[in-house]
């Protein structure tokens, strides 16, 4: 473990209420939650050891055969909860993986979610990246492997893909260290508000898709007050979602909106599920 990387907090971790709890996520002593998200074979998984030390905690997401991993870190006298979510090239599709990590982003309201792409092949690592921003502003992204990438001859203008994504970039090595002080900073900074991501948005310019969502949405906000999203959640309907369909037959999203607002209010409003 090199000396770039935090001291793990895992130990401190405990049961919590509300939506994080309903995707069986123990985080009550935690000042903040990062999920981990990436395409396989970008070395989240090294990443993720960095950050924690190999400190983790293993199992299984609640109902799911899918493994899950989840280990914490100390850092400017914050304690992190760090989950590392299923590697997936899309969340557009219903796989068992691509619902695990969407449905967390989604309803476990992560503080930051810390997206690690191949700087090898960042143009398809992008599609994942614009798909996350669709669903949260808070991001970071960490182009991984940069010494590969270096001894491939490619650069990477990461101030300007910063300005243009909109989100904090750190070109980094998990497996040497390198970034790794810069990455827990971005992270900091995200969590803590210091620093506000306006992250660039797909443009949605099919015609008549706006009239259609408009309506889809409109009837989402009836039944479910408050729900975060919705745009979103309406265009994945209007594609014809199963898996998010399901969730609005059941009424899981009005459980979940439920627990999202008690959390706010016993916070005052502020904190992760602000």
């Amino acid at each position: 473990m090199s000396s770039s990387c935090p001291p793990s907090a895992c130990e401190s971790c405990a049961a919590p209420r509300g939506p994080a709890q309903r995707l069986g996520l123990d985080v009550s002593k935690s000042d903040h939650v990062v999920a981990l998200a990436g395409n396989p074979n970008t070395g989240k998984s090294t990443v993720f050891n960095r950050l924690t030390g190999l400190r983790q905690h293993t199992g299984n997401w609640p109902g799911k055969t899918i493994a899950r991993a989840e280990g914490g870190f100390a850092y400017a006298g914050k304690r992190y909860k760090l989950v590392d979510l299923p590697g997936t090239y899309s969340l557009r599709s219903a796989s068992p993986d691509e619902t695990v990590a969407r449905e967390f982003i989604l309803f476990g309201r992560p503080d930051v979610t810390v997206i690690v792409a191949d700087a090898n092949c960042l143009e398809r690592n992008l599609n994942l990246v614009l798909q996350i921003l669709q669903i949260t502003d808070r991001a970071v992204l960490c182009l991984n492997l940069m010494d590969e990438a270096r001894a491939n001859g490619l650069e990477i203008d990461a101030r300007r893909l910063a300005r243009e994504l909109g989100i904090p970039v750190v070109p980094c090595s998990a497996r040497s260290g390198e970034g790794i002080p810069q990455l827990l900073a971005e992270v900091q900074a995200v969590a803590s508000g210091a620093f506000q991501p306006s992250p660039y948005k797909l443009k949605l310019a099919v015609p008549g898709l706006r009239e259609a969502l408009a309506r889809v949405t409109t009837a989402l906000r009836a039944r479910f007050p408050g729900l975060a999203n919705e745009e979103w959640i309406a265009l994945r309907l209007l594609e014809g979602d199963a898996a998010v369909g399901g969730l609005v037959t059941a009424g899981t999203l009005g459980r979940l909106t439920e627990d999202h607002a008690a959390l706010a209010r016993a916070a005052g409003g502020e904190g992760r599920v602000a």
